[in-house]
C-alpha cells in the first residue's frame, strides 16, 4: 500500500482508511497549526525520527483513557492527601514541552520544529499542560492537543516517584467531560491508570462527536 506525500501547499490528507497495517498514513508537510488541526480532528498524530521527513499515523486500533474511569490506586490516593506535590494546569508549557524533550534526550521524537509547533498550539489554544510542583520546583508533567471535548496526549515526565501519574489524574479531573484522553500508544504506565483499547469505529465515532462543533 502506497505512502502518501503530503505538500506545504494543501492541508489535506488522504483517507486514513489507507493507513497500513501499524497505522502509517503519509509522510511530508509541515507543522503549521492549521495542518495539525486538520490531522488531530482526523484521528492521525504526527511522530519522527530527528532528521526524518515527517511521518502520520492512523492507528485503526486506539489506546485511550475515559477521564471518568482513570484508575486512582490506593498509593496515589495517599500521595495525592500528603500534599507534598501541586498541580498547576496550563502553567509553564514551554517549560514542561523541553523538559519532556530533554529526559528522553537522544531518544526523542520531539525535535525543534516539533517544539516550536506545540508551543505555538497553545498560544492558539489548542494545547494544555499540567505541571506537578515540589516546593514550587517544577517536578512533573504532561502536555498534549485539546479539540473540542477530546485531549490528544503528547508526553509526559517524572523526576520524583509518581510526579506523572498524578498529572494524568488531575489531567482527568480537568477534563472529566470529555469524550477521551487519546494515548497514542499502550504503556503498562497508560495501562495501570486504567487506559484500553477501542476499535476504529468507536474512535472515530467519539472522535466526530467531540470535535464537531470546532471542525
Amino acid at each position: 500500500m502506497p505512502i502518501f506525500k503530503l505538500t506545504e501547499g494543501s492541508y489535506l490528507f488522504p483517507p486514513t482508511a489507507l493507513a497500513d497495517c501499524d497505522g502509517l498514513l503519509a509522510y511530508g508537510g509541515d507543522l503549521c497549526i492549521e495542518r495539525l488541526l486538520n490531522a488531530y480532528s482526523s484521528g492521525i498524530f504526527p511522530w519522527y525520527n530527528p532528521g526524518e521527513e515527517i511521518l502520520w499515523w492512523c492507528p485503526q486500533e486506539r489506546y485511550v483513557i475515559f477521564p471518568k474511569e482513570v484508575h486512582v490506586s490506593r498509593s496515589m490516593k495517599k500521595l495525592i492527601a500528603k500534599g507534598n506535590l501541586q498541580t498547576k494546569i496550563n502553567t509553564d508549557f514551554s517549560k514542561i514541552i523541553n523538559t519532556c524533550r530533554m529526559t528522553r534526550e537522544g531518544e526523542t521524537w520531539i525535535t525543534d520544529e516539533m517544539e516550536a509547533a506545540y508551543n505555538a498550539m497553545f498560544q492558539a489554544g489548542y494545547a494544555m499542560c499540567v505541571g506537578v510542583y515540589e516546593n514550587e520546583t517544577l517536578v512533573g508533567g504532561l502536555y498534549g492537543v485539546v479539540i473540542g471535548k477530546c485531549y490528544f496526549g503528547e508526553s509526559m515526565f517524572s523526576q520524583v516517584a509518581s510526579a506523572s501519574k498524578l498529572a494524568l489524574i488531575r489531567l482527568c479531573e480537568e477534563l472529566k467531560n470529555f469524550n477521551f484522553i487519546d494515548c497514542q500508544f499502550h504503556t503498562p504506565h497508560l495501562e495501570s491508570m486504567g487506559g484500553q483499547y477501542i476499535p476504529w469505529q468507536k474512535y472515530r465515532r467519539l472522535l466526530r462527536e467531540g470535535t464537531a462543533p470546532f471542525a
